[in-house]
């Protein structure tokens, strides 16, 4: 860490922002020989390490154990739920965010960046001012900026979050007990997230969702395969239904919902989404363009503004870690010279770490059909009661590819437990352009889930074994 005094002033980038693209973009600079300055008034690692990917998923997997402590006796296996001392179970969530944390900021240190402590503004379109957290402040310069702030939970309007009643996920990770009755406020991917494991630890869901349907941004049949999922476990949720108001009650909380309905719950979840954080970054005295609040960069993340960049949650798109670490590479790359390919938004494989997971690449069938036509675009649905290891791992759920028709597939969709360890290679099929027929000769290892795969790929290219068209 560096404090005024010791500071070198002048380095090749200025990242602001040390979340997944903005560590990202500092680890390959300085791999690629750059001096780098990493600007942080918190924790490097940001959002995804300390209060979003890596404890949520930590959470779920703790729910996964539940659930296999309930259910044990389908598998002949003697054992009982006892409960959920979620003291243990934050200790288990936390020793995993403090080990990563440990690791990053060793691999960080190793690469010779300077890391800054504080809040960092644009004082000139390559010049950053940082208040730094030990006092007083210090001015870097760089021949290039990349702007890198991530985004946080956001409300809605007249929907006071008070961090006891009224949650975001980062209050939510946070909770010392198990909630006897919750409302989540949001049938995205986080809202399913705490969803799920809220029921998996014994707490009464109801996901309130303004929307016609749970996880919108996915293909229609995922969302209907999560719906009679979520039904399945007892999980309550209100599709098509906006939120009105909440106010306090004896143990909890009120929701009204348009229609005029009250839920009642020891709890509400905001999970509408997440906005930028780049208020009081003084880009409108520099000319950075803004939108909402998001940084308007093109696809090789250039602002228009020379010598200043933005990756990640603060650009409009998916507001996915591993984005933001793959805009974060790129820059370091194009600021060296290598002229990389820009990321394509398309290819960003998605995952919903839910009960059952939800995965998916490219196009879901609408979208396809939009852009090549009704009459262009053909999908197969694979069953996975036909996979032996989901059958193992006593998973429902299924593989529906969607291609161009006599073209190359366009859009994989998934759902079942641990599907999200198939998009790998989902994406590779996607991203290379990969017809049915070169995909069906491949050899998937039995029993795998990802015979699914190989099996939809069967099917598409008209030589199914266990699917049904």
């Amino acid at each position: 860490m560096a404090d005024g005094g010791q500071l070198d002033q002048d380095f090749d980038v200025v990242v602001l922002g040390a979340g997944s693209g903005g560590y990202a973009c500092a680890l390959r600079a300085a791999q690629l020989g750059l001096r780098v300055a990493l600007v942080e008034k918190d924790r490097v690692g940001g959002t995804c390490l300390h209060v979003g990917c890596i404890p949520t998923k930590a959470l779920l997997h703790a729910a996964e154990v539940a659930d296999a402590a309930r259910d044990a006796s389908r598998f002949g296996v003697q054992a009982t739920l006892d409960g959920v001392d979620m003291a243990g179970v934050n200790a288990y969530k936390d020793g995993v965010v403090a080990r990563l944390f440990k690791g990053l900021t060793g691999l960080v240190k190793s690469r010779g960046i300077t890391v800054v402590e504080g809040s960092g503004r644009l004082s000139a379109a390559r010049e950053v001012t940082v208040a730094l957290t030990a006092g007083g402040e210090a001015v870097l310069r760089g021949r290039h900026v990349v702007l890198a702030t991530g985004s946080r939970s956001r409300s809605l309007p007249g929907l006071e979050v008070d961090g006891e009643r009224v949650l975001t996920s980062e209050h939510a990770l946070r909770l010392d007990r198990v909630p006897s009755s919750a409302i989540v406020l949001g049938g995205g991917v986080i809202g399913c997230e705490f969803a799920s494991v809220w029921r998996s630890f014994g707490t009464e869901v109801t996901i309130v969702e303004a929307l016609p349907r749970l996880v919108a941004a996915e293909d229609e049949a995922c969302s209907a395969a999560l719906q009679r999922a979520f039904r399945k476990r007892g999980i309550t949720f209100r599709t098509g239904t906006p939120f009105q108001s909440v106010k306090p009650t004896e143990t909890g909380v009120a929701v009204t919902v348009e229609g005029g309905d009250v839920l009642e719950a020891d709890l509400l979840l905001v999970a509408v989404g997440r906005g930028p954080v780049t208020e009081g970054l003084g880009l409108e005295e520099v000319g950075v363009a803004t939108e909402r609040g998001f940084v308007l960069a093109d696809d090789r993340c250039r602002t228009g503004v020379e010598g200043v960049w933005a990756v990640g949650d603060i650009v409009p798109g998916l507001q996915l870690a591993h984005r933001g670490f793959a805009q974060g590479i790129f820059v370091a790359e194009e600021i060296a010279g290598l002229a990389p390919q820009p990321v394509d938004e398309t290819a960003i494989p998605r995952v919903t770490y839910s009960h059952p997971e939800v995965a998916s690449v490219g196009l879901d069938e609408a979208a396809a059909k939009a852009l090549h036509g009704e009459d262009a675009v053909e999908s197969v649905t694979y069953d996975l009661g036909g996979n032996g290891k989901s059958q193992i791992l006593q998973t429902q759920g299924f593989v529906k590819l969607v291609r161009q028709v006599d073209g190359p597939v366009v859009g994989v969709h998934m759902v079942g437990d641990r599907v999200g360890e198939l998009v790998g290679e989902a994406q590779l099929i996607y991203g290379w352009e990969a017809h049915a027929e070169d995909v069906a000769p491949l050899l998937h290892a039995h029993p795998t889930q990802n015979e699914a795969l190989g099996e939809a790929h069967m099917a598409l290219a008209g030589k199914p074994l266990h699917a049904h068209a």
